[in-house]
């Protein structure tokens, strides 16, 4: 009888649980290719790793490594992107947005280094920044107004084609079907 109340608990609780639907609801749970090293990339952590320097206020992306134990963020940080807000010896703390409902909290939590990587996610809007920047100062030297509006490529201009050249015309090869004989057919 307690058997049969529990099972109606957990299904209250998480709804149906057929054969098929996982029945472990743990730390790491659904993690197995989530936390997977990639093709010929298990083993040991790089020294690089351990000795790229960053800062607070920084940009970082949570990438976990399955290698580590350690400081393993919880997998819902896996792939998220933060601002790191305290640096300690062996971790950072970062700060994530998290969106719960219709309310967006900052979550604060510190992750070791081996699974953090400096994110990239800024770099290309740094480089444009400083493009207008430049286009701006050459701008106002030559006394004209400044475009540093995004704009999609435009169509190729027009050309003609020099019919001076040989041309080699392209044929489609007929299809040539091998029937067999009905004699062979039989056989």
């Amino acid at each position: 009888s307690s058997r049969v109340l529990w099972t109606l608990a957990v299904t209250q609780f998480c709804g149906f649980v057929g054969p098929n639907m996982p029945h472990s609801f743990g730390y790491r749970a659904r993690t197995r290719r989530t936390f997977a090293r990639g093709f010929r990339q298990h083993g040991k952590v790089h020294l690089s790793q351990y000795l790229t320097p960053i800062k607070v206020g920084e940009s970082v992306d949570i990438k976990v490594n399955g290698a580590v134990h350690k400081g393993m963020p919880y997998r819902w940080y896996h792939g998220k992107t933060g601002q790191v807000w305290n640096v300690t010896p062996r971790a950072i703390g970062v700060e994530v947005n998290k969106q719960i409902r219709q309310r967006i909290i900052k979550k604060r939590i510190h992750v070791r280094i081996e699974h953090i990587q400096k994110s990239g996610s800024r770099d290309d809007f740094v480089k444009r920044c400083a493009a207008n920047q430049v286009t701006c100062i050459e701008a106002k030297k030559a006394g004209a107004r400044a475009v540093t509006k995004r704009s999609p490529a435009g169509p190729r201009a027009e050309a003609y084609v020099n019919g001076k050249v040989d041309v080699e015309e392209l044929h489609p090869i007929p299809l040539r079907v091998h029937c067999l004989n009905v004699e062979q057919i039989g056989n």
